[in-house]
């Protein structure tokens, strides 16, 4: 192995173990934790964080990269799920579970927002969800007026669990089961109340984007 070999192995042995660490940083403390607190938790010098994120920005553009790569990985599992109704279970379960253990997301997404107006790499999965969607109604499992919104607004409440301690996330399987009864399709449901935004327009308030301001 050449010195060479060697220096880019210990990089990126330090690279993940600084996105790794930020993730447990930004559960406890939020986005805005210091970042010499983040070389002692990884062990490495101040030195080394700036070598790999030349600012706060760039570690926080990463995160956000990440979470986008962890939707892309889930996707399939979803997507392929024996029944249109287990893909709109699975997505509420392994996503809210996810939003759950990543109590700092939302402020990941309004700062990437802010930094990057034009940057929306989510609306690439409007499609996917709603493909699952359809899906479920056309098999008479899902009730036929929800949309792509309402699953990601729900996701998100069941991601909020996540915001009161790690002590509150053994709820969240029944908090879960409650929601599924609530989307399943019946023949005595009445249409839900009111209507739902586009889901470009929730994804921009989702980030705090002012759409008016763009």
């Amino acid at each position: 192995m050449t010195s060479a070999t060697s220096n880019r192995r210990d990089a990126r042995r330090n690279h993940a173990r600084l996105i790794e660490e930020a993730k447990r940083l930004f559960t406890e403390r939020g986005i805005d934790a210091p970042l010499d607190e983040l070389a002692a938790r990884a062990g490495v010098g101040a030195g080394t964080v700036y070598r790999h994120f030349p600012n706060r920005d760039a570690l926080i553009r990463e995160l956000y990269d990440d979470a986008i790569a962890m939707f892309h990985d889930l996707g399939p599992e979803i997507v392929d799920a024996p029944t249109g109704w287990e893909s709109i279970e699975w997505f509420l379960d392994r996503l809210g579970a996810w939003v759950a253990a990543t109590p700092y997301l939302p402020a990941l997404m309004r700062r990437v927002a802010e930094l990057d107006p034009g940057y929306r790499p989510g609306l690439e999965f409007e499609s996917i969800i709603d493909g699952i969607i359809e899906r479920a109604i056309a098999e008479g499992s899902l009730r036929a007026d929800v949309t792509a919104v309402d699953l990601n607004i729900l996701t998100n409440m069941l991601g909020s669990l996540g915001q009161y301690g790690g002590a509150m996330l053994p709820y969240q399987r029944r908090q879960l089961r409650i929601i599924l009864d609530g989307l399943r399709a019946r023949p005595d449901l009445e249409p839900l109340p009111g209507a739902v935004p586009g889901f470009g327009e929730f994804h921009d308030a989702a980030h705090g984007r002012d759409a008016a301001q763009e």
